[in-house]
């Protein structure tokens, strides 16, 4: 035995953009947030550019090692202030293959770029070099961070037209 329902088309395209544009805001907000805007992005590089100056002071290890205990803390406390600025709240498997090449492909530039940097700096006198490594692998940071960090929020977007089964079991 079959049981149909009439289906009003009208009345199904109303629902369904009843039901779509609180999830366009949804998107629209975890790319609005994603970075945290442009003040984490900037405080971040300012964090890195003290690190990079104050290890380039030819420090002992054990000054080396709290210089690095020192950046740890203190980016782990920004981290924690910008994700509880954060209104949405996104489920790991949300987290795609953009997220994890934009991560690996960054650290892989700014890392590449202090160890460039501070190669061709050896020359010069320790504090010279220090800030001159700093400023150039800060601004590369500053430079690659928001194009990047937009187009890996922008595969959240292209998600939407995807059945739900497909990314179910993510």
């Amino acid at each position: 035995m079959t049981v149909s329902t009439p289906v009003n088309a009208e009345q199904a395209w109303r629902d369904l953009q009843r039901i779509r544009v609180p999830q366009e805001r949804v998107y629209d907000e975890v790319e609005r947030s994603a970075s945290g805007g442009p003040g984490a992005t900037w405080a971040t590089a300012s964090i890195m550019w003290v690190f990079l100056v104050v290890t380039g002071l030819e420090l002992p290890k054990w000054g080396v090692w709290l210089a690095l205990a020192g950046y740890l803390v203190v980016l782990g406390a920004l981290a924690r202030t910008y994700s509880r600025r954060s209104r949405v709240r996104l489920h790991h498997s949300r987290c795609d293959w953009r997220m994890l090449a934009s991560f690996l492909s960054g650290a892989v530039v700014t890392g590449g770029t202090i160890v460039l940097s501070g190669r061709l700096v050896e020359p010069l006198e320790p504090m010279t070099g220090a800030l001159v490594q700093a400023t150039v692998s800060a601004s590369v940071f500053v430079l690659f961070v928001g194009p990047l960090t937009r187009w890996s929020m922008s595969s959240l977007r292209g998600r939407e037209g995807r059945p739900a089964g497909e990314g179910a079991g993510r």
